[in-house]
Parts: structure tokens; sequence; C-alpha cells
């Protein structure tokens, strides 16, 4: 199967499990990028049985809209029984680095809200240690240097994403050469940077269903 099908696959398989998890007019959170775009195509077909979505990128909002979907802004939303994205890489603690298309922050803030995160992507994605994946950090733009700074002694290499502004005004630090051993402890370390708004590790809420695509089927880890 090609990278495209086993993204569909898994795709499909999350809109079977909205289907069968989330109660009738449930509000579904939706994550952003090429498999999350996916998932919008495959959600589309659920339309007339959930109350609407909301979305963690305008990118992501313009696409469900382009479904006849309703997105609701998530303050206006009490209760999100299922969230699902992608991810760039995942461990076998379902612990994440999430932000390659630069929707970390939005992601993150969906997830937090979400009872369910359910995270969705090929099995290039699994991996034992990540960091081989660049870490995305958010910045205030006059906090640059002075973050690289401090992530550079942290043992990874910063390079700012060119041309890149997230929908939040700010810009993207991605950090190279990380062998990331202790995600929590990490994610929560970059997170007291000043000048940090969050970074793409998703440890302190990691996913708590992975749907893995496989040449051999879906394969669903929890």
């Amino acid at each position: 199967m090609t990278q495209d099908e086993l993204k569909q696959a898994v795709a499909q398989a999350a809109a079977d499990y909205v289907a069968q998890n989330a109660p009738a007019g449930a509000i579904i959170g939706v994550g952003t990028g090429s498999t999350a775009n996916f998932f919008i195509d495959a959600l589309a077909a659920l339309k007339d049985r959930i109350g609407g979505t909301v979305a963690s990128s305008e990118a992501t909002r313009k696409r469900l809209e382009g479904h006849g979907m309703p997105v609701f802004d998530l303050n206006e939303v009490i209760e999100m029984p299922i969230y699902v994205d992608g991810a760039d890489e995942i461990d076998g603690g379902l612990n994440m680095i999430k932000g390659g298309g630069g929707a970390l922050t939005r992601e993150k803030i969906v997830a937090a809200v979400a009872t369910t995160f359910v995270c969705i992507c090929d099995a290039s994605k699994l991996v034992e240690t990540m960091g081989k994946f660049p870490l995305p950090v958010e910045v205030i733009p006059m906090a640059r240097a002075h973050v690289a700074r401090e992530l550079a002694k942290l043992g990874g290499r910063p390079q700012e994403r060119v041309g890149f502004i997230t929908d939040n005004g700010n810009i993207i630090l991605d950090v190279h050469g990380l062998q990331i051993t202790d995600p929590k402890a990490l994610e929560a370390q970059i997170n007291q940077i000043t000048g940090v708004v969050t970074n793409g590790l998703f440890a302190v809420r990691p996913a708590n269903v992975l749907l893995l695509g496989t040449a051999d089927g879906v394969r669903t880890l929890t």
C-alpha cells in the first residue's frame, strides 16, 4: 500500500471509531495535516449524526466547512468526547511529536478538552525513541534568539522555519538532534523557557488510542 492509502485506511478507521463511540450530536475535535485531511473527508459521511466540529487550524476549518460541517469556537464547547489527529512521531507510550504543519498550539488546546485523543498515522511514524523528526517550538517573535540559545543548551540545534507564521502570529523553531528519552520532562522544561508558547511534545497529554496503518491493515494500540 502507498502512504496515502495507509492514511486513507486509518482515516476511515477513525471515522468508524467516531461512529461507534461518540454519542449522537457530539462535537468532534479535528486535527491538522495530510492524515487529518483524509479523516475530514471520511467524517463528512457522519455530518448528519454529529453535532459539529472544532478545528485545530484555519486550514482544517476551511476543509470542514467545505464539506458542510459546522465548526464551533472551542469556547462554545463544554464537552468533546473525541479528538482525532495525526502525529509526526509516536512512541510505545503514545507520546507524540506534533507540529510539522505548524498548528501545535491549537492542537494541544483542543486535545486538552477532549475526553479521548485518537491518533491516526502510518507505521513509519511509530518509533522507539522520538527526536529524529525535528521538535517544533512555537515562539513569540521577539524571543527568537533567547529561546534558540536556551534550546541549544538542551542539546538541540534550533532552526527557524523560514517564511512560516502560525495562525497565532508567532514563529516556529524546529529543534534538530534531540534524543527524547523522557518526553514529559522535556515538554515541561521547554515550556518553562520565557518566550515559548508551547512545544510539539504531546506527553503530558498523550494519545489514548493509536490507529496505526500497516501493510496488514489498521492496528489499534492503547
